[in-house]
């Protein structure tokens, strides 16, 4: 009864989409896409002994602050620098978490206009283009988003965004991947036209098959599919290390995911991390993790470079 349910709805708002909204934006029309965050010491860290640059850096901000974007920013996670990266790898798209956890009530009423509007002027003087993941893991139960104040508050920025002219986002709807049931987090669905992207989060192999379960409804539902954040979280043995990104490239590799999103630190060195026993994601750390990451990155991935844009479906004018 579920699947049919969800093969009607899919059905439904495929059919009622836009000329406009009919092809999303910013898939790779040949290979994969990677991108890599989420710290300014990390990804330095990663351009200075992995490379090459990859295609895109993943940054965050908030719907309350607005910060990181022009200048640093930092709240115990480590350095968010958005302006750095951009201004320095031209030939790379961005990929942007906009936190509003504790804000959805006030968005609808008008309450953050403001950083709104900053945020469209943001997003269009940078001239490329971007995934924007609006309020990241809806479903994570730590970010207590009521489903229709989210939907709400997600409709209310797309539609703001496009009223000011911004053409150079596709718009991500991010689950935590932790539910079974595709039932359960299509509650939080804001529909066709305002979802461009479906993507989820991968710290542990056993959120591969949950994700599949969620990659299922993203081709019933005609979106493309991301892995918004991704990192072997608590393998802390290098053997753990080692398997992790197996099963990590085995999925992306068999279900052919399109575009990828790594977080490449030490987690230990961040004082809101510490406690998380999360330990070291960088590949560069183990020998055996960087050879099969950097076999893995030639194996189609694109990487940064003058043409990059015009390998991304869904032009937009600049």
């Amino acid at each position: 009864m579920k699947v049919f349910l969800i093969l009607a709805l899919g059905a439904s708002f495929f059919i009622a989409q836009p000329a406009w909204a009919a092809t999303p934006p910013f898939i790779p029309t040949n290979g994969k896409l990677l991108i890599i965050g989420e710290q300014e010491d990390s990804m330095d860290y990663y351009l200075a002994t992995v490379g090459p640059v990859p295609g895109g850096f993943m940054f965050y901000t908030s719907i309350q602050l607005m910060d990181g974007l022009t200048s640093p920013s930092d709240h115990g996670g480590g350095i968010n620098n958005a302006k750095y990266f951009i201004d320095t790898n031209p030939n790379t798209v961005v990929q942007l978490g906009l936190y509003m956890v504790g804000a959805l009530q006030d968005i609808v009423k008008g309450g953050y206009d403001h950083n709104i509007i900053k945020l469209a002027d943001w997003l269009k003087k940078i001239n490329r283009p971007v995934y924007l993941r609006i309020g990241y893991e809806f479903d994570l139960p730590d970010n207590n988003y009521d489903p229709d104040a989210y939907k709400a508050a997600y409709r209310y920025i797309v539609d703001h965004l496009r009223a000011q002219g911004v053409n150079n986002v596709a718009y991500v709807w991010h689950s935590a991947c932790l539910a079974d049931s595709p039932d359960t987090f299509l509650t939080w669905y804001p529909g066709d036209n305002y979802v461009d992207w479906f993507g989820v989060s991968i710290f542990n192999p056993l959120q591969i098959a949950k994700a599949k379960t969620f990659l299922k409804v993203a081709r019933l539902y005609h979106k493309p599919f991301m892995i918004a954040e991704s990192t072997p979280a608590g393998c802390v043995s290098t053997q753990a290390k080692r398997e992790w990104f197996k099963h990590f490239f085995d999925f992306i590799n068999e279900e052919g995911i399109k575009v990828v999103c790594y977080i490449n630190c030490n987690w230990d060195t961040y004082p809101i991390f510490t406690s998380m026993n999360w330990g070291d994601s960088q590949v560069q750390d183990d020998q055996e993790i960087l050879l099969r990451w950097r076999k893995q990155i030639k194996n189609g991935f694109l990487q940064s470079s003058p043409d990059l844009f015009n390998k991304l479906s869904g032009k937009y004018s600049a």
